[in-house]
């Protein structure tokens, strides 16, 4: 008689949950596999524009004098909030279904263990890979078409700025070796949803791993497929805006999609897959699925 659990899976049989998430999502129909990726790259850029939100400014309140007085948090504590806020992306992506290209290096569990071809997995990566880059500028379009980064007298618009000048500045192997934790906790986070037995553990597994690779400060590529193409699309056609803000914004002109590709996209996306699976899908593959694949 089956033993009926309420309880969270094991690790061991977390590892199997695994490979059969892995064997399901390299079989998809191409068509529901690039859809559910698309959802994927809107659902990371709306966290990523409630963690720019968050970022923006500083909190306005009133003293016991009745006077206004700004307040501006300790930089952990913003950056901690940001985090917060930011998990919302991965939430969508593993409670409302959809194909997230840096969650997807758990499949190499599956690969390893000779349940799926390297042709499948790379069909897998490559088709959302696209979809994720497709839902993610779609959605900084939208976004920026919204205007929604006047907002707090261009506050907002500020933060979107400075954080993709800051991701076009890095160099090659500071944006891989960003990119390599990053995955490694957002791997991490999906790894611990596989445990879950309810929505609400889902939320709980996912938040304090994203939380954490936010507040470092670490790279997500496909977070950065939002993050930089809506600031170069506040860069390009809104030039007024720019030339105002220009003093609290310096080093605009690094926005470029050369810098954008070659100096973040491609280093950060390498990192990403050595972080998400090698460091995690294939260190729990040799702990607990090798024995099975020999």
């Amino acid at each position: 008689m089956n033993e009926i659990r309420i309880d969270a899976l094991l690790p061991a049989e977390m590892a199997e949950r695994a490979e059969y998430i892995g064997v399901r999502k390299a079989e998809m129909p191409l068509s529901k596999m690039f859809v559910l990726a698309v959802l994927a790259g809107a659902f990371i850029a709306l966290g990523a524009i409630f963690a720019t939100l968050v970022g923006s400014g500083a909190f306005i309140m009133r003293s016991a004098e009745g006077q206004i007085v700004s307040i501006t948090l300790p930089y952990g504590l913003q950056r901690l909030f940001m985090g917060l806020v930011f998990s919302l992306g991965l939430i969508l992506v593993v409670i409302g279904g959809a194909e997230l290209f840096t969650g997807n290096n758990l499949i190499v569990m599956a690969w390893a263990n000779r349940k799926i071809s390297t042709k499948a997995l790379l069909r897998n990566w490559g088709i959302v890979y696209l979809g994720n880059f497709v839902g993610a500028l779609g959605t900084a379009m939208l976004n920026f078409l919204a205007r929604q980064y006047l907002a707090s007298q261009g506050e907002v618009g500020i933060t979107a700025l400075k954080i993709a000048i800051a991701k076009t500045q890095l160099d090659f192997w500071q944006a891989l070796f960003l990119g390599i934790l990053c995955n490694g906790l957002v791997c991490l986070a999906v790894w611990m949803t596989y445990s879950a037995r309810s929505v609400v553990d889902k939320i709980f597994a996912i938040i304090p791993p994203i939380s954490a690779f936010v507040a470092a400060g670490y790279e997500h590529s496909i977070a950065n497929m939002y993050f930089v193409p809506y600031a170069w699309l506040i860069k390009t056609f809104d030039p007024e805006f720019v030339q105002k803000v220009a003093e609290k914004v310096p080093g605009v002109e690094h926005l470029s999609w050369q810098n954008f590709l070659l100096h973040n996209l491609l280093p950060v996306t390498i990192g990403n897959v050595i972080g998400g699976a090698v460091l995690v899908a294939l260190v729990y593959w040799l702990i607990f699925l090798r024995k099975n694949s020999q």
